[in-house]
């Protein structure tokens, strides 16, 4: 039996490591651990000879405190500096976890207005920017608030579009799908609609051989996605958010961890899941560090 001295010492390292753990989940990983994540691949139907640099920024979810317009700005000078040839957002710009203060979507929506790269800053919406809009999910069509906020601002929202770009003479797509569960809640009402997903809609709009981008705020669509796709870009997992060593005991896909980070390969596709930058349900991270990614396509001259 241990002595009552020794019980009080070892709750007491207990709970002093308890209040070490919370505060790097709360403070050091989701604000001091800020990276830039580098990939480099030719992937299948990428020309070697297209050298293409993609910054990706996804899954902001802005609020005050954890998300404030300032550590926006940041995230935007330092994607700036990463000289890609052009950024794409991937969803979920919106916090709708109890722990914080909304920002209003015009304050982040013009902090994100000052990306730059030469082929432009190109945006889908996340499953958060719907489910924070009762009215838009009720009308089941058109954009939620955090996506008028971003075309107000100058950046393009694609819902289920593509469009064709061209770097060095070298034409590539940019295929940008609709939010896979943007009406979840909305189940109990019998809405008519799961997500506002069509990604063979979308595909049809490819009109020639040049490689395809997918944009997929929600990396579950991966499996059906066709070998015509020579990456898909993913958000929404944020890497678990909380990442013990490999184990994720949270991860928000039908999938469980198959798709929670990183570079994957199935049956020859390639998908790249980043873990964004902001936090979900609780502002925590642990393990799972906020980052920026940064893709070299082809190979460079």
């Amino acid at each position: 039996m241990i002595s009552r001295r020794t019980f009080l010492r070892l709750f007491g390292s207990a709970v002093a490591l308890g209040a070490v753990s919370t505060a790097y989940g709360v403070i050091v990983e989701p604000f001091l651990r800020l990276h830039v994540k580098r990939y480099a691949l030719t992937p299948p139907g990428w020309p070697k000879d297209l050298s293409l640099r993609v910054a990706i920024v996804t899954d902001l979810h802005a609020c005050d405190p954890w998300m404030t317009v300032s550590h926006i700005e940041n995230i935007v000078a330092l994607t700036n500096d990463s000289g890609a040839d052009v950024i794409l957002l991937l969803g979920d710009y919106i916090a709708t976890h109890r722990f914080q203060r909304p920002l209003a979507p015009a304050l982040w929506a013009n902090a994100l207005a000052k990306l730059q790269a030469p082929l432009g800053v190109h945006a889908v919406l996340g499953n958060h920017d719907w489910w924070n809009d009762q009215r838009a999910m009720a009308r089941g069509h058109g954009l939620p608030a955090a996506g008028l906020a971003l075309q107000d601002a100058g950046v393009p929202i694609y819902q289920n579009q593509s469009v064709r770009l061209t770097k060095d003479g070298r034409g590539f797509w940019l295929a940008g799908l609709g939010d896979q569960i943007a009406f979840i809640p909305q189940r109990g009402w019998r809405h008519p609609k799961y997500g506002m997903d069509d990604l063979a809609g979308t595909l049809a709009q490819v009109t020639d051989d040049a490689p395809v981008l997918l944009l997929a705020h929600e990396p579950d669509i991966f499996p059906h996605v066709p070998q015509r796709v020579s990456l898909t870009l993913s958000g929404h997992t944020h890497g678990g958010q909380i990442n013990l060593f490999g184990w994720t005991p949270v991860v928000p896909s039908r999938y469980g961890s198959r798709y929670v980070y990183g570079h994957k390969i199935e049956d020859g596709r390639h998908i790249i899941v980043s873990s964004g930058l902001g936090c979900s349900g609780i502002p925590v991270r642990i393990g799972a560090a906020p980052e920026i990614v940064v893709i070299d396509l082809g190979l460079k001259a």
